[in-house]
């Protein structure tokens, strides 16, 4: 039976082609602060009438356009970024202090001084530190364990 002219041939690796596999055009990639063109004409087109686009974006927005008024309202309002919070928790010495951490992290959830999120990467930060006590006891354990096992040997 005769090969189909039509199917596609398998491809050699590097044969035929300008780069080995692996290996870039341009190995430095682009130079740092390099714009786009389509960028570069963008900023062409806004210079000198910035204020004209100001003055027509809050035409819009006050006229009732809500696309531009959330555009505008998110430039001068950005969404809330974490801020340092303020909370008295107990102690972690080990894990069995956990019951009492978690309890005031619900207890000033519920008191309003500590939004829903911010308890919940509270509750995180706790579960690391937990973590980390654990392997610690782990270790102390192994340790200990270890030591009664050289002065049986011995």
């Amino acid at each position: 039976m005769a090969e189909n002219p039509l199917k596609k041939q398998p491809k050699q690796r590097g044969a035929g082609k300008r780069f080995e596999p692996g290996q870039s055009g341009n190995p430095a990639g682009k130079p740092k602060g390099c714009r786009s063109r389509a960028t570069m004409a963008a900023q062409a087109l806004i210079d000198g009438k910035a204020e004209e686009v100001v003055n027509k974006a809050l035409e819009l927005a006050l006229a009732g356009d809500g696309p531009v008024l959330r555009a505008i309202l998110d430039r001068l309002c950005p969404p809330r970024k974490d801020c340092p919070i303020k909370v008295t928790l107990p102690a972690m010495e080990s894990s069995a202090d956990l019951p009492k951490i978690t309890a005031a992290v619900l207890d000033a959830v519920a008191r309003g001084e500590l939004t829903p999120s911010e308890a919940q990467a509270l509750a995180g930060l706790v579960e690391a530190h937990r973590k980390v006590l654990e392997q610690s006891e782990i270790e102390e354990r192994l340790a200990a364990i270890e030591e009664k096992l050289k002065g049986r040997s011995k």
